[in-house]
C-alpha cells in the first residue's frame, strides 16, 4: 500500500478516535442523560462531574485523555517510513490534532462535542511528559485555591509554553510552535468561560456533588 495513503488511514483513525463522546454516551446509556443539555452545555469531563457526578466524571476525563494519547501513538504504526526524528514528531502532532479535532467536532453525534482539554492533556502526556508534569502541578494549585476549572486550564495553558522553551529547553520548532498554539486555543475556546470568571458568575466544582436541579 502507498505509504501516504497509510499515513492518512493514520490521521482518519486518530479523528475517529478522538471523536468517541465519551460523556455523551456514558449519559446516555447509564444515566439516560445528555449532558450537553445541562449544566455548562459542554460535553466534557468537567461538566459531567456538574451533572453525573464525580465516579463519571473521572472515567469521561480518563477515556477523553486517553483518546489523545493513543491517537499520538498510532504514529508508531502508521508512521514507520520518516527517517528523520523531527518528521516523526510532526506526524506524532497532526495525529494528536486530528483527535482534538475529533473531540470538539464529533462525527457521531453531530459534530457537537467539549472543548477537548482532557484530549489535549493526553496529547501533552505522549509529547511532553515532563512538562505536562510542571503543568499539572500549576493546574492543581490554581484549581485547589479557586475551584474553577475553566481558569486553571487557561493560565496553565498560557504558561505552557514557557515551561517548554525555558524550564525544559526543547527546541524542535513544531513543539515549540503546538506548544504557542496550546496557549492561544485554549482561550480561544473558554471565551465564554473567561466572560463568566470577568463577571462572577463562572461556576465552581466541587467534587461528589450533582447540580440535581439541573436534571429534574
Amino acid at each position: 500500500m502507498n505509504i501516504e495513503i497509510i499515513n492518512i488511514i493514520g490521521i482518519i483513525l486518530a479523528y475517529l478516535i478522538g471523536s468517541i463522546p465519551t460523556s455523551v454516551w456514558i449519559g446516555r446509556v447509564f444515566y439516560n442523560i445528555d449532558v450537553r443539555k445541562f449544566g455548562s452545555g459542554n460535553a466534557g469531563a468537567t461538566n459531567t462531574i456538574r451533572v453525573l457526578g464525580t465516579l463519571p466524571g473521572v472515567i469521561v476525563l480518563a477515556i477523553d485523555a486517553f483518546k489523545g494519547w493513543g491517537a499520538v501513538c498510532l504514529a508508531f504504526f502508521f508512521g514507520n517510513n520518516f527517517h528523520f526524528y523531527f518528521q516523526y514528531v510532526n506526524f506524532e502532532l497532526v495525529l494528536g490534532f486530528a483527535a482534538l479535532l475529533g473531540h470538539i467536532f464529533p462525527i457521531y453525534v453531530g459534530f457537537k462535542g467539549g472543548k477537548g482539554i482532557a484530549t489535549l492533556t493526553g496529547i501533552i502526556i505522549a509529547l511532553y511528559p515532563f512538562a505536562f508534569l510542571v503543568a499539572l502541578g500549576l493546574f492543581i494549585v490554581v484549581f485547589v485555591f479557586t475551584r474553577y476549572v475553566s481558569l486553571g486550564s487557561i493560565l496553565t495553558a498560557v504558561s505552557f509554553p514557557f515551561i517548554v522553551i525555558f524550564v525544559f529547553r526543547i527546541t524542535l520548532p513544531s513543539l515549540i510552535i503546538f506548544a504557542c498554539m496550546i496557549a492561544i486555543l485554549v482561550p480561544l475556546t473558554h471565551k465564554k468561560n473567561i466572560k463568566r470568571l470577568l463577571n462572577g458568575s463562572e461556576s465552581k466544582l466541587y467534587f461528589n456533588k450533582k447540580n440535581k436541579k439541573e436534571i429534574q
